[in-house]
């Protein structure tokens, strides 16, 4: 699995205005970012799809 391609769609990621590195903004505590971080699967159980129109659907 190309965790990439998964970042680039996930509602915690953002691009550094500085670097332009694309980062993980979930909130995570200690003991899940070192399960994120040592994970070897290459999977992320925190990827969440970001979908621009989910509050529109909420208002209707």
């Amino acid at each position: 699995m190309n965790t990439d391609i998964l970042c680039e769609t996930c509602e915690f990621a953002r691009t550094d205005e500085e670097t332009g590195d694309l980062i993980c903004d979930a909130l995570l505590d200690e003991d899940e970012m070192v399960d994120f971080l040592s994970s070897k699967n290459g999977g992320c159980k925190y990827y969440r799809l970001y979908d621009e129109y989910k509050m529109v659907r909420k208002q209707n």
